[in-house]
């Protein structure tokens, strides 16, 4: 379906991420893969390249490119090539904007270039062993020690958790109260800050996922993001972003296995003809052409509602929803018409497909995307 949201600079920003993917990304996923880690120079390059927080403003060395266009269009080709340990959206979408929304002036000038160059990794830590999506049962704790906090608990499935610099950390700052919550940026090498083990998982094998442990970290207060008890606040402000972020990958993710099982079905014969001439295999590309399209304009519509600031968090909710939900069931039917050779990890196919189960998890389980849009209907 033809798409009418971009315009030429978009276009001309795309040719020029795709390029850079396919130029210092795609030649080393498989290297990546094994290692179970992207190289760091990727981000410096990255940073050259002014692909990191293309939001910021120039004085910190961004280019004031305030339109979430950009990074759905990174989501997107970040998916084409099912590439899902260099996360830019993470940075770039996820965690770059608490320091700009909620940072001052000072932890802005002092972090922020670094950031956008590529030589600051950012990683969020909010799960927790005991707490997943329920933000309020984190057992993290600050105490607040006048002139610093201390930090003590441990955080678990965080991105970028080997390679991050910087790491926003939440933890509870008032005992009487469940949401009371700070945001503290940890920077590496602060004692009694500590990785665990790059965790083995289903996917994502480019994608260090690790536990972080704080053991008395002594966090100064100019590492505090905005008020120490506010920070579930802001969590819930961002995580419509968050959710969107998800529902442009996820829906670009789909398009990328439909169209790597088409060629596929095209190529693949079966009792003396391509299994495309099958009725249920056309029956079944039809009905995910079809899905898949329709998503897609939900999505697009919701990137501009986001940039007039218009998107709510039930309908984020629900992109995030239908996206990934549709994704999974996309590289399933893909597997499936693929035969034995969709379980081979040599096909892109299995690859989509171990990859993709964990987005209906993160960003809030598909169980509660159904509470808060329920919740939106008042029920």
């Amino acid at each position: 379906m033809l798409r009418n949201h971009f315009e030429t600079e978009h276009n001309l920003f795309r040719d020029a991420f795709r390029s850079f993917l396919n130029k210092e990304v795609v030649p080393h996923q498989e290297e990546w893969e094994e290692a179970g880690v992207v190289d760091r120079s990727v981000w410096r390059k990255a940073g050259e390249k002014g692909f990191l927080l293309p939001w910021a403003e120039e004085e910190y060395g961004g280019t004031a490119l305030k339109d979430f266009r950009y990074e759905q269009i990174m989501c997107e080709e970040l998916a084409a090539i099912n590439e899902p340990g260099f996360m830019i959206p993470l940075h770039s979408a996820l965690c770059g904007p608490y320091i700009a929304e909620y940072g001052n002036a000072e932890q802005k000038a002092r972090w922020l270039p670094g950031i956008i160059r590529g030589e600051s990794i950012l990683a969020v830590a909010m799960t927790e062993p005991s707490a997943g999506s329920d933000l309020a049962g984190m057992r993290t704790t600050a105490v607040d020690k006048g002139d610093h906090f201390v930090l003590n608990g441990s955080k678990v499935f965080i991105s970028n958790g080997l390679l991050a610099d910087l790491v926003i950390v939440a933890a509870k700052t008032d005992p009487a109260n469940k949401h009371a919550m700070g945001l503290f940026v940890v920077e590496r090498g602060m004692e009694g800050f500590e990785r665990g083990r790059n965790l083995k998982k289903l996917g994502m094998k480019s994608q260090d996922t690790a536990e972080l442990f704080f053991n008395n970290v002594k966090v100064p207060k100019e590492n505090l993001l905005g008020d120490a008890k506010g920070g579930f606040f802001y969590l819930m402000n961002m995580l419509a972003q968050e959710r969107l972020t998800n529902a442009c990958g996820a829906v670009a993710g789909a398009e990328a296995a439909l169209n790597a099982t088409v060629d596929y079905v095209k190529e693949r014969k079966a009792f003396d003809r391509p299994v495309a001439h099958f009725q249920n295999t056309r029956f079944k590309l039809a009905e995910m052409r079809t899905q898949i399209d329709v998503a897609q304009v939900f999505t697009d519509r919701c990137v501009m509602d986001h940039n007039q600031k218009k998107l709510t968090p039930e309908v984020a909710a629900e992109a995030k929803l239908f996206t990934t939900e549709l994704l999974c069931k996309v590289v399933d039917e893909g597997v499936q018409l693929h035969g034995g050779w969709g379980y081979m990890w040599e096909y892109p196919i299995c690859k989509m497909y171990a990859n993709a189960r964990i987005q209906r998890i993160f960003a809030g389980t598909s169980e509660i995307m159904k509470e808060i849009i329920s919740r939106g209907m008042k029920l």
